[in-house]
């Protein structure tokens, strides 16, 4: 019985770690030939990115990890000589960054009032938020470039700034975490004299604070990597993120892209990293009252 419950944990081990690899390895790999210089990256994997009328590749691809000479080059072009990549960067920050904070805060509010607020009309507009969620942005895109339009929002950050704000998905998510802090704590303070804002800011909040870490987490990775929204509803390229203006690059810069798709990743990893043990727990729903 232990020789197959090693051999079962070895096995699981193994393919965990096989998974682990493969999912890492284009990260890795976009990281590694962001120091390599153009005519490296050419040499490697030049009949991927240029423009034959075949279709496919005729070559073997030589992937490789470790450059013959590392060089900054394409950071000092993307970064200093180009000044576009860079404003196309605080772009997406001026964009993503309101989105999670108002999302964040609207969601805690409405999650609250649905925790609170007992009723049929409440399980009503609860099932029409879950619905909302369900859906795929796509669906959603065409009212919102109606709406935007009417409203006279199109073309600017508004446009995407304020679907955003309002998304249902953190409704959802924290209205399911907050059903699970015992009613006992809230009856507790009301008996101790405490208000409706006492109850949201000193009893809810601090309970959630793992969920709000993995909702904050969740919508910046989402939002940060949109490509629809702005092609759709930002039509003025000096005012889109840097997700879109990537697929711009043209197939004489896979070294720059590389170098920015590096950079770009450096803020959704430093917050993933910082509340990686919050987001777990949040998914999870486990982080409610210990006693």
């Amino acid at each position: 019985m232990k020789k197959k419950r090693y051999f079962g944990r070895g096995a699981m081990f193994l393919l965990c770690a096989f998974f682990a690899v493969a999912f890492l390895l284009p990260t890795v790999l976009t990281i590694t030939n962001s120091f390599m210089a153009e005519s490296e990256i050419n040499a490697n994997y030049g009949m991927v990115f240029s423009t034959t009328t075949g279709g496919y590749v005729s070559e073997k691809v030589n992937l490789k990890f470790i450059p013959d000479k590392v060089t900054l080059s394409q950071y000092i072009t993307g970064l200093i000589k180009s000044p576009e990549y860079l404003l196309k960067f605080w772009n997406s920050i001026i964009l993503v960054v309101p989105i999670v904070i108002f999302q964040v805060a609207i969601a805690s509010v409405a999650a609250y009032s649905f925790t609170r607020w007992r009723g049929k009309i409440r399980s009503g507009i609860f099932f029409f938020y879950v619905i909302l969620m369900l859906m795929p942005y796509q669906v959603t895109l065409v009212p919102n470039y109606l709406v935007s339009d009417w409203l006279g929002l199109l073309n600017t950050r508004w446009a995407i700034i304020f679907p955003g704000m309002f998304a249902p998905f953190s409704v959802f998510l924290l209205t399911k975490f907050m059903r699970r802090i015992p009613y006992s704590l809230i009856e507790a303070a009301k008996v101790d004299g405490a208000g409706e804002w006492d109850i949201f800011t000193k009893i809810c909040l601090p309970q959630c604070r793992s969920a709000l870490y993995s909702i904050a987490i969740l919508v910046f990775i989402d939002y940060w990597n949109m490509v629809e929204q702005p092609l759709i509803l930002l039509q003025d390229a000096e005012s889109q993120p840097l997700s879109v203006f990537l697929s711009s690059i043209n197939a004489g810069e896979i070294g720059l892209a590389f170098a920015m798709a590096t950079v770009y990743m450096i803020p959704s990893l430093l917050l993933f990293l910082h509340g990686e043990e919050y987001l777990v727990e949040g998914i999870a729903n486990s982080g409610s009252v210990k006693g």
